[in-house]
């Protein structure tokens, strides 16, 4: 039995939830969010109380109960109050800029990296302060991991991406004798 999937989801004011087609679809202040339902789950919808079930008792439709309830719920949440990921750049001559439509790092390669950012994130540099903020929760995640895989934080001088609640643990490094 899934916990998560069990709980119903209470619609807040002002935002709306239907069933169009075979996809989810949730307004709000902030936007709009869609997602394509799975045969093996079914969502009713009942005055201001949202309720997901297994249409079947496999193991795989109880899988994808709890799932498809938080991303239900991460979608009610966004279009209420928007998803933001913080990032630190660390490093002597690392920066960070954005120039239109792209992120562009200076990471200590001999090149700069460029990164397209989606049009429905809202991304700014501040010094080496990267924020990304959105609706969509997977989108601002994933799109913050992406960032941080072009420099990981090193564990011997810190240097590199990390997140704003992030600890980098650190190594001793060499010790002479």
């Amino acid at each position: 039995m899934s916990r998560i999937g069990q709980q119903q989801l209470e619609i807040p004011a002002n935002t709306e939830i239907n069933l169009v087609d075979n996809f989810v679809v949730v307004k709000g202040p902030l936007g709009e969010l869609k997602r394509e339902l799975r045969p093996e789950i079914k969502v009713e919808i009942k005055d201001s109380i949202v309720s997901v079930n297994p249409t079947n008792k496999s193991p795989f439709a109880k899988a994808l109960w709890g799932t498809f309830a938080s991303h239900i719920l991460n979608m009610i949440k966004g279009v209420n109050t928007p998803y933001e990921k913080k990032l630190i750049l660390e490093g002597v001559g690392f920066k960070s800029e954005i120039k239109g439509d792209k992120l562009v790092l200076s990471l200590g390669f001999s090149h700069l990296v460029e990164i397209n950012i989606p049009k429905d994130l809202k991304v700014t540099a501040e010094k080496n302060n990267i924020s990304v903020s959105g609706i969509d929760k997977e989108l601002v995640g994933q799109f913050a991991a992406k960032i941080r895989a072009k420099k990981k934080a090193e564990p011997y001088k810190g240097k590199g991406f990390r997140y704003h609640d992030e600890v980098v643990r650190r190594k001793q490094g060499k010790k002479n004798v």
